[in-house]
This record gives structure tokens, C-alpha cells and sequence, in this order.
């Protein structure tokens, strides 16, 4: 652990002895440290707990800390850890240490701080004082079923932050202040982007304007995202279990998978969480040569995953969803090219949209993986070099990597300092074994191919959701559903409003005319909060002028420009991605 680890540690045991003052029947749990914090599960013994009293809580915690105290260690068998569990009626520790026991352990360790004992691995601080004074917060509550099993008891779950100093904690409230103004969800329904509903459980609805900036960005995808060399094509949504087998997903995926029994055949199918396995189809119809390596597919179709109903997130975790998704079959002697390739393109395309690449992680073999050593070993080595040659900066996540081959994640900030994985290169000699794959090598051998899965923007549903946000919903031009909104003074100035509305969109620019019976007043501010691009208002002046009167989105002024400088400025940004 990191020392801000360490901290964040030794404050849910904070938080664990506050609790068991305050409230001396109360059960506990477990409590992790987490990303910028803690939490600690607890059963209140049916009592329930609000938010307000999370301040009381967090003093109690600071007082503890202020006393500076020692965490201390001590190690008992397991038969004692046990009679002392049973001694304190810790039913949750019981159950832990009991599994503990099973799993043959023979000896468990405690932490003391003050009055508190808790079962715990460790480590912790030495002594309370290295915890600075408002340092931390605790955050909020929620409900958490015991070891995530839906069918245990629901438990009381209270989240902290924590950082080394308050000016950290101060900065992070900051931040998370202006993503809760920028939260997609709230945005997506103000914009009328998207919607959701209980019939279709993390499964988006996306609304005319939110359409447009989603076909903006497959179009995106088509042209920069694959580009040349890239074949585009479309498989089955339902394929036979056999398949699944064949590909490994059925063991090691299944449960993440829809799955049906077709009576009338008496077979197993899946609705497809990837497009992987059908791709290996493709390129199995025929024999290919040497020569026709590298042979890139590409696939943007809806993809089903059963992701569990608590983790279900607006656009950015969702159980249907479309990634800018290709397989390239190469030779061993062309893998380095093709990485190297798409590096370039990652950090090009995320340049586009403003987006700060922040960490690249190199993710190695896991312990439950499919292959050789050998074949890892190589694979590794290959997305290494790229990453070096690239002069990008990296880290290894040891064990990380999917089942079927190492991977390179890249995770990029947003406006406000966020980080999102989004990018994915991966190496995978394992498939086009299974498929059993061949392609003629230049002396006439049969020889498999490897394949590289990648998506650059990943899920497309999830990246319009991150681009929401660090947008704060005032896209750039090029992908704004509005490009220009027109105001009429008044119904005598709709035809004024129509003319030049044809006129623009002739020009590929989209328009929308505001001709509700409104003041101009009302009409100007829904403007405002709809984010357009540019908004003008036409009344007897602006309908009989030559130049047009602009206002800029985020002006308080307009200006003065004429009809053709405004049509080529527009057009320029449209084509510039700006």
C-alpha cells in the first residue's frame, strides 16, 4: 500500500470505532480502502441512519485522531479468533474467520486502536497524528448486501474521502461539485439526448438530437477511427452456444452473457457480447495468403452484456452498446506496425475531442489464461516495444489482462481532471487457434494468424456519455444538434426565419427555428440553456439587413457578419472537428 492507502485504511477502522460508540449493538463488516477513500459495511441492527448524522460520526472520528493514537498488531490462531468473534457477537467476523479456517489458515491477525479491535490484514499508520486535521470527509450512504449476495441482508454502507492534506480534500469536493453539474444523466435529459426506462434496464433510448451526435460520432469512427485498409462488416446478433465454446466465452464469460434455449432446435444460443468470435468466422471462410495480412474488420452493431443492476450508470455502464470495434489478423512480423499504428491514431483522435491522455497501462498475463507462456511472453514483449518506440510512458498492470492475451489500456482526463479508460489494444494468439485459423506463408506453409482486438473510443453509448460531461453539454459545432438556432421577433418574422433557415441547411449546417408564441425574452433564454452553437434573432432590422447579427454561445453581445463569412465559418469548424 501507498501511504495515502495506508491512510485511507487505518480512517474505515477510524470510522468503524466512532460507529461502535456511538452505537454499541451495531454488527460490522468490512472496510476497505477505496479510490480517494474508504468505506465501512455495518449492520445497525434494523436501526436506520440518515445523512445528517454522518457529521456526527466524522467528529467522533476526528477526535479519535487528535488523541494520537498507536495501531498495534497482534496475531491469534484461528480457534481463538474464532472464540473471540463468537465472545463479541461479531457474526459478520465469525462468518470471515470461519472461511478463513476452511481455506486452511491456521492464523489471523487484529489491529487495536484506542478501545477498538478489528480483524485486519493490515497495515495501518503508526499512530493516528500522521492523519492531518480535515484531511477527510465522510460522504454518503448506501445500501450494500453482505459479500454482494442479494439474497444476505442488506447492510448499511458509509463511503469517506480521504487525502493526505485539506487542500487535496478541498480540491477533490471541487471537482466532484462540477461533475455533479456536468452529470450526463441530468444533462442527457435537459439536452433531450437520450432517455431511459424500466422496461429496457441499462439499455438507452436515444432521442432525435442525441441521434444526431451519435451518427456524427459512427461517422467519426468510419473515417478515423478505421479509415483505409478497414473492412466494414455486419454478423448475427444470436449464435449458437457452440460458438461461444469454440471462442472460451461460454466458460469463462457466460454469466455476463444473455443466453436462450431455442426449443424448437433444442440448442443453446447467446445474444453476442463481442464481436470477436463471429469475426474469426469471417476470415475462416476461406484461405487467405501472407499477402493479404494484415486483414482488418470492422463491426459498430449493438452489442448485449449482462452487466449487474447495481452497477447500471445513465450511458456510461449500460447492458446494450456499440464500440468503434475492429479485429486486425496479422502476421507475427507485423504486429509492431499495426500497434505502433494505432498508438498514433489514439493520441490523434483524443487531440480532437480535447482529451489529455493520463496513464497507458500494459495488463500481463492473469493466472486463469488460455495458451502457452511462450505465445504471452512474445505477445508482451511485441505491445512493450510499440509502447517504447511510441515514446509513451506506461505501466504494467502484472496479471491484469483478459484470458486470451495482454492488453494496452489507455485512460485519458477530461476537462475537470477526471480520468476514463477508454482506448484498448489487445493481442490474442489463443482465438485463431481455437477456430483453428490458417492463412499460406510466403514458402507455402500454413501458418495461424494473430489477431489484435481494438476500439479507440470503446463502448460509443459510454464516450458520448464522458463527452457529455467534459463538454458540460456545449459541444464543439461539428457535433452540436443545433448548429445555429433562429429566433423570430414575432410570427410576421417566421418566413424571414425559413429563408434563411434553407438557405444554411443547403449548406450542411442544421437549423431550428423557435416559432412559439413566446416573448423574444423567453425564447432567448431557452436558447441559452439548450447550448446551442449560435443563436440569431430576427425581427424587421435583422430581416431587411444584409449582414447577419450573431450571438455566440457563452456572449452576452452580438456581432456583425455577412452571410457568406458566416456560412464559411461555420462549414471551417464543421470540417475542422471544432
Amino acid at each position: 500500500m501507498t501511504n495515502i492507502e495506508t491512510k485511507r485504511h487505518s480512517l474505515a477502522h477510524l470510522l468503524a470505532a466512532a460507529v461502535t460508540e456511538m452505537w454499541p449493538e451495531a454488527k460490522l463488516a468490512i472496510g476497505p480502502d477505496i479510490e480517494n477513500g474508504f468505506y465501512y459495511d455495518i449492520d445497525f441492527n434494523g436501526e436506520s441512519i440518515s445523512d445528517t448524522q454522518l457529521k456526527d460520526i466524522e467528529k467522533k472520528m476526528a477526535h479519535l485522531a487528535k488523541q494520537n493514537l498507536i495501531f498495534t498488531r497482534a496475531d491469534k490462531n484461528i480457534d481463538e479468533a474464532l472464540t473471540w468473534a463468537k465472545s463479541e457477537g461479531g457474526i459478520y467476523k465469525e462468518e470471515l474467520i470461519g472461511g478463513l479456517k476452511t481455506e486452511g489458515e491456521t492464523q489471523v491477525s487484529f489491529y487495536t486502536v484506542g478501545k477498538f479491535t478489528d480483524l485486519c490484514r493490515g497495515p495501518h499508520v503508526e499512530n493516528t497524528k500522521e492523519i492531518k486535521p480535515n484531511s477527510f470527509k465522510l460522504d454518503k450512504l448506501a445500501g450494500a448486501y453482505w459479500r454482494g449476495d442479494e439474497k444476505n441482508k442488506m447492510l448499511t454502507r458509509i463511503y469517506g474521502l480521504a487525502f493526505d492534506t485539506k487542500e487535496e480534500l478541498d480540491a477533490y469536493l471541487k471537482m466532484m461539485a462540477e461533475a455533479e453539474k456536468r452529470d450526463h444523466r441530468k444533462l442527457g435529459k435537459e439536452l433531450d439526448l437520450f432517455m431511459t426506462h424500466e422496461y429496457a434496464p441499462g439499455m438507452p433510448f436515444f432521442l432525435p438530437k442525441g441521434m444526431i451526435i451519435l451518427q456524427e460520432l459512427i461517422q467519426f469512427v468510419r473515417k478515423y477511427s478505421y479509415g483505409p485498409g478497414y473492412r466494414e462488416i455486419r454478423t448475427p446478433h444470436l449464435l449458437n452456444a457452440e460458438l461461444w465454446k469454440t471462442s472460451g466465452h461460454w466458460g469463462h464469460y457466460q454469466e455476463d452473457m444473455f443466453c436462450l434455449h431455442h426449443a424448437e432446435d433444442d440448442i443453446d444460443m447467446g445474444i453476442k457480447p463481442m464481436n470477436c468470435p463471429a469475426h474469426m468466422l469471417v476470415f475462416k471462410r476461406d484461405l487467405k495468403s501472407y499477402k493479404e495480412l494484415p486483414l482488418r474488420l470492422a463491426e459498430t452493431s449493438t452489442l448485449y452484456r449482462n452487466e449487474k443492476s447495481g452497477t447500471l450508470h445513465g450511458l456510461t455502464r449500460v447492458r446494450s452498446l456499440s464500440q468503434d470495434d475492429s479485429h486486425i489478423f496479422v502476421r507475427p512480423d507485423q504486429i509492431l506496425g499495426e500497434v505502433t499504428e494505432l498508438l498514433h491514431k489514439i493520441k490523434n483522435i483524443y487531440e480532437i475531442f480535447g482529451l489529455e491522455i493520463d496513464e497507458i497501462h500494459l495488463s500481463t498475463r492473469p493466472e486463469q489464461f488460455l495458451g502457452e507462456i511462450e505465445d504471452w511472453n512474445k505477445a508482451e514483449a511485441s505491445l512493450k516495444q510499440a509502447l517504447e518506440d511510441a515514446h509513451l510512458k506506461y505501466q504494467i498492470n502484472e496479471g491484469d489482462g483478459a484470458f486470451y492475451g495482454p492488453k494496452i489500456d489507455v485512460k485519458v482526463k477530461d476537462a475537470i481532471g477526471r480520468q476514463w479508460q477508454l482506448a484498448t489494444i489487445q493481442l490474442d494468439s489463443q482465438m485463431p487457434q481455437r477456430f483453428e485459423l490458417k492463412y499460406t506463408d510466403a514458402d507455402g506453409s500454413a501458418k495461424t494468424p494473430i489477431v489484435i482486438h481494438r476500439a479507440i473510443l470503446g463502448s460509443i453509448e459510454r464516450f458520448f456519455g464522458v463527452i457529455i460531461e467534459h463538454y458540460a453539454g456545449a459541444f464543439p459545432v461539428w457535433l452540436s444538434p443545433v448548429q445555429v438556432k433562429l429566433v423570430s421577433v414575432s410570427e410576421a418574422h417566421i418566413p424571414a426565419c425559413k429563408r434563411l433557415a434553407d438557405e444554411l441547411i443547403e449548406e450542411g449546417i442544421r437549423v431550428e427555428i423557435d416559432e412559439n408564441n413566446e416573448t423574444v425574452g423567453n425564447k432567448i433564454r431557452k436558447a441559452v440553456n439548450e447550448k446551442v452553437s449560435y443563436m440569431l434573432v430576427i425581427g424587421d432590422k435583422e430581416a431587411e439587413a444584409t449582414n447577419l447579427s450573431i450571438r455566440d454561445r457563452g456572449a452576452m453581445e452580438t456581432r456583425e457578419i455577412s452571410r457568406e463569412e458566416f456560412i464559411s465559418e461555420v462549414k471551417n469548424k464543421i470540417a475542422n472537428h471544432q
